[in-house]
């Protein structure tokens, strides 16, 4: 790990330990970790990544790691929290770094309740990232949505690049449907841009089951995050 590398992750490390002491001292939540294991499916590798992640209320911290024989191994970190302006208006900072000397940072901001406004920003220093959230992280997002009172959220969004003059833009259209005690989370998404083999388009889904206690996910990404890579993903989790 770089000298530049830890002195990024203090900032991380102190929302840990400030958030952990006040997990504990409030225990209101029941399950706080998740812990997930993803696998990445290839024409000529195979990925994996497995990631640790605690919440509390709307607060967040995680650890990850990621391995391909392609990209090679990172490590990586991250914070994230919302925070109530007002009763219409929410501001969703976060923080993330990784070996290798990668700091990145975005502030997302909701407006509005039922129906919703989605606006944000997100800057790195451009240092290799394997990019797990698979949009343009040097980027601006413009978005709306509907909460319904029997739980269905739905959403479209856009994730544009407005900094490396790629063009890669990501449309998401995604649903959270609840299904008795579970949950079906969708995410279609239309992406297009300059990529490693070239200008694409190409579509991806992305499926999630939620059980009470675990939850198991599978999508298929052509050009996986702008790359030669078409992926299958599957992954896997548990709260506890």
């Amino acid at each position: 790990m770089t000298n530049k590398t830890a002195t990024a992750l203090w900032p991380l490390l102190w929302l840990a330990s400030m958030g952990l002491a006040h997990a504990q001292s409030d225990g209101s939540d029941q399950h706080p970790f998740k812990l997930t294991v993803g696998y990445y499916q290839y024409a000529d590798d195979q990925g994996k990544d497995v990631n640790l992640r605690w919440q509390h209320e709307g607060s967040h911290v995680w650890l990850g790691h990621y391995e391909d024989h392609g990209f090679g191994a990172q490590d990586r970190m991250g914070a994230d929290t919302s925070i109530d302006v007002s009763e219409m208006i929410s501001l969703q900072p976060s923080i993330q770094a990784a070996t290798g000397g990668f700091v990145g940072g975005s502030l997302n901001a909701q407006v509005g309740h039922d129906w919703y406004g989605l606006m944000g920003f997100g800057r790195t220093n451009l240092k290799p990232y394997f990019n797990l959230n698979f949009d343009p992280n040097d980027a601006i997002t413009l978005g709306a949505g509907r909460q319904f009172a029997n739980g269905q959220n739905w959403s479209v969004f856009v994730v544009h690049d407005d900094r490396l003059h790629t063009g890669q833009t990501d449309w998401h259209l995604t649903a959270r449907i609840p299904v008795e005690e579970d949950r079906l989370s969708l995410d279609l998404m239309r992406k297009s841009g300059d990529s490693d083999v070239g200008y694409i388009r190409a579509w991806s889904l992305s499926a999630t089951w939620d059980f009470p206690r675990w939850f198991l996910r599978l999508a298929r990404d052509p050009k996986q995050s702008f790359s030669a890579e078409d992926a299958w993903r599957l992954s896997a989790g548990v709260r506890f």
